[in-house]
This record gives structure tokens, sequence and C-alpha cells, in this order.
């Protein structure tokens, strides 16, 4: 039996063609519109000599061309790789290679770094360019415009018979260790976790309004907004870029029904100076997911604005949603909840042993419908990490009486800055790149609004010199946005272990 991710599209599109679908400032969607946007899509991706089972990468904001190259690409049996739109150029090249993608769209915003990694990336044939004006059909040289090639192209007008397990989308996460890593996950994992999410997490209607304002190219926003959303025959608001004002303004306009954000985006809007003039009534569900949601943040949000926040679990690896705290049960906060349908948690030690009884703190392992099939040409990361059909998601937790989860630390030393997954492996590897560098180590501390923020320890070879703002600036150049270090610390030499590894532990203390 087949199944493809575009279903979600297509039965919205024949149910309610008419409604809306996407709003975008003063430009609005209907359902039958944005299917056959997609659909022409997946004939231009054709027209281009497209196979099925090639992929494609997409560099786009929370626009409409992202949803319509996101489900054209599944028409086209093509599946997906949505990239972080923060990428640099070299960042964008090691991406496109390591997943074998034969094209690139991307925002015209991004045109300078899109064009700097598709340069470098031998492998992948088509550079596709999207752009706001829909009446602009110019493409840079040596690129193709996406309105252009939607308008010259054929639709597909049958969904191919993609099998369940046949891998829908790339998502790129990273561990402690080595480059970034593609998830690859299928379209069952995407669409049972879509469709779960939106008829009994948040039991969801055709009436419903969400606010997109995560990116679409991340886990959260593209399963619990974007394709759960849709799903229902919803209506997306999108918002390319958040902003506390714009994103509140947003919500009174359209009379938003739900809200999905990491904790930062409610911190922002708890703390905002002119909170109180906008009416979010409307508001029926708040989701928070990314990070850990501060315990006191959610009790005065709830407050505030009379909603209820509901903390979620998962991770790229899990489509995202693992675990939930549940509408029909108490909510606890500072719980991620319970594992949701068809899904089995257990914690484990460090030799894998199952831990059972309330209070027990190990590893969170993962079983299920949601888990990947594994990393993309990755079997020795993929026998490392998952263990008979058990994933392990290296978040040390804890279980309750009544089996919720608490998450205590993590076993990775991966950072979470506003919700972005920030691996100390990557930027280390560039600070020691700079000239003078012996030593270097990267941490997180506790940051009141980004959750955690960024710090690079360095040691200097003898002779050398060197402020925090010349490596600052340094890291800039080679690393997006979210990633570079915010504060520098120089000391003489790291604090190391007997086999010379440094010991973090004693640099957080």
């Amino acid at each position: 039996m087949s199944l493809n991710l575009a279903t979600i599209l297509r039965e919205s599109a024949q149910r309610d063609p008419h409604k809306a679908a996407i709003v975008l400032g003063d430009a609005t969607l209907s359902y039958g519109q944005l299917h056959a946007y997609a659909q022409r899509f997946a004939g231009a991706l054709k027209g281009l000599g497209l196979e099925p089972g090639q992929h494609i990468a997409l560099l786009l904001p929370n626009v409409p061309h992202f949803t319509i190259a996101y489900f054209g690409g599944h028409y086209a049996a093509t599946p997906i790789v949505p990239l972080n739109v923060l990428l640099t150029g070299s960042e964008i090249a090691y991406h496109l290679e390591d997943s074998d993608a034969v094209a690139l769209v991307a925002w015209e915003g991004f045109y300078d770094q899109a064009r700097a990694g598709f340069d470098r990336a031998e492998g992948c044939k088509h550079l596709i360019i999207a752009k706001a004006d829909p009446t602009d059909t110019a493409a840079p040289e040596g690129a193709l415009n996406m309105t252009a090639l939607i308008g010259g192209a054929s639709p597909v007008s049958e969904l191919p018979s993609t099998m369940p397990d046949d891998t829908a989308v790339i998502l790129y996460t990273s561990g402690t260790t080595g480059k970034p890593k593609g998830a690859e996950l299928t379209h069952f994992n995407l669409f049972y976790n879509a469709d779960y999410t939106s008829s009994k997490l948040l039991p969801l209607a055709s009436d419903d309004v969400a606010l997109a304002t995560l990116p679409l190219f991340h886990s959260f926003g593209q399963t619990v907004i974007q394709n759960g959303v849709l799903r229902v025959g919803g209506t997306l608001i999108l918002l390319p870029r958040f902003d506390p004002t714009a994103a509140m303004g947003l919500m009174q306009k359209h009379k938003v029904t739900l809200f999905a954000g990491v904790p930062t985006m409610y911190f922002a809007m708890l703390n905002h100076p002119e909170a109180g003039g906008f009416d979010l009534g409307s508001l029926r569900y708040s989701v928070s997911g990314g990070s850990a949601m501060p315990v006191e943040v959610m009790r005065a949000f709830d407050q505030k604005y009379g909603v209820s926040i509901l903390e979620g679990y998962g991770l790229s690896e899990t489509s995202p949603v693992a675990s939930f705290n549940v509408l029909d049960q108490p909510k606890k906060p500072g719980s991620i909840g319970l594992p949701i349908r068809g899904v089995e948690f257990r914690l484990v030690d460090d030799a894998n042993a199952a831990l059972t009884g309330e209070g027990v703190t190990g590893e969170i392992c993962i079983k299920g419908h949601n888990v990947m099939t594994g990393y993309y040409k990755r079997p020795e990361a993929n026998a490392e990490i998952i263990t008979e059909g058990w994933f392990h998601t290296g978040d040390i937790a804890t279980r309750d009486a009544d089996g919720y989860y608490f998450i205590v630390d993590r076993k990775k030393d991966m950072i979470i800055r506003g919700g972005f997954n920030v691996y100390p492996r990557e930027i280390e590897e560039v600070l020691y790149g700079y000239p003078g560098v012996i030593e270097a180590a990267v941490i997180g501390f506790p940051h009141d609004s980004h959750g955690e923020e960024v710090k690079a320890i360095v040691a200097l070879k003898p002779g050398h010199e060197a402020t925090a703002e010349q490596i600052i600036e340094y890291c800039k150049e080679h690393l997006a946005a979210y990633k570079y270090p915010r504060v520098v610390e120089f000391l003489d030499s790291l604090p190391k272990g007997p086999t010379g590894k440094i010991l973090k532990r004693e640099l957080r203390s």
C-alpha cells in the first residue's frame, strides 16, 4: 500500500479548494491554488530531468514558496532536504554534497550564500531562485526562476506510488562529534506524526488559525504547524522572522487559535512592554518545544494570557513529536509529558540496561513509528545510536509515579540556543583554525531569553595575542549567526584528564 506525504495537501484541497490555506502579509493562497502550484512545481522538476528518489534542498524562510516546493517535491517523489536559512556558503556546500541534492531552491534574500554553496557542490545541478514579486520572472545568470518554472510547467496530477517507508525528508542534525548528519524520515513517520498531533494531541479543525513563525525548515514547525494544520484544512499565518510585536499583532488581527514556539518566544511576548495592548483572547492552544520551558515563564504566561502552554518533547530523528502534556490529563510544569500513542520510552544506564521504578535517572531511549530509519550514508553512526529498534537520545531524564518524564541533563554537550541546536565540536573546529589558538572548548551557560548562550574558552600559543572581539568576528565569518560564541574567555591552558581530554565539567563549574 502506497503513501505520500502530499496526501495532506491533496485531501484538504479536494475538501475545500477555496478555503484560505496560507496568508503572508496582504497575500492569501487558497488550498486550490497552493495545490495547483505544488503540482506544477512537480512538473517543473520532472521537466528539468529530476527522477524519483533524487533529493532537492530548500533554503527558504516561512514563505509560500517553501510549502509549494515541499509538497511539489513529494508529488515528484523527490525527497526534501530543508536547510537552515542562517547557514553560510561553506555550510550550504557541505549539506548539498552530503545529501546528494541535485537541486537547490533558495530565497532571493539568501542568494549570495546560496550561490557560494551551490558553486562548490559539484553534484548539485540546478539553482532555483524564489522571489517575493510574482511578476518578476528574471533570474541571475546560471540560475532558474521558481515562478517562471511553475508558469511554464504541466502539472503532475497523480500522486506517485511511494511506499510508507520511503524517505520523504532528510533533516540535518548533529552529535557532539563529526559533521551534521541527515536524519531520514519516511512518509509514514511524518504523515502519522502530523495526523496524530492535529487530531489527538491538539484536536484541530478547519476553522483553526495558526501563526507559523517557527521555521518551517525545522522539524517542530514543519510537522506541528505546517503539516498538522494543513492536514485539517486550517489556515497558516506566516511570519518569516519572529518579532514579539509583529507576532502579537498578527495573532490579534487574524484571531489566531494556535501558537507554537520555543521558550525564547514566550519569554519575549511575556516581557514585551506593549503586551497588554494586544488581544490574544482567540488563543486555544499554546505549545512549547525545542528546549526546556522555564516553569516560572510558563506559569506567568498562562496567567497573563489565560491559556495553558502544553510542553512536548522530540528530536529531528523522531519526526519530531515523541511525548506531550496531553489535554485530558493534568499538566505538570517542568515535565515533557507522556509518550504519544504508539511510542515507547525507556530509561537506560551507561551499560544500556533498562532502569525501572520511580525517580531513577537514565538516558531516554525511544522506539516507535516516529523514529527515523537512520542517518543518510552513516551506517556506523546508525549502529551506535539505534540498538534493537531503540533510538538513544542522549537526554537524561527521570520518570515519576504517573509515567511523566522530566529532562534533567543532556548526555551530549549540545547547546540549545533560542530553540536551535548548537554543537560545540563544530565551533571548536573553527576556533582551532584561528591563528594562535592552541586549545579550545565550547560550552553553554544559562541565559534569560535564549535559554542558553555560547561561550568559548581558548588558550593561545606563546607569543600570540588576540582579543575576544577578534575571535568572535572570526567565528562570525565561518558560522551561522546562531552558532558563534558571544563570550570568549582566555586561559593559559584548559583542564584535562589523564588521557589529555579537555574536562568541560571543570570549565562549567
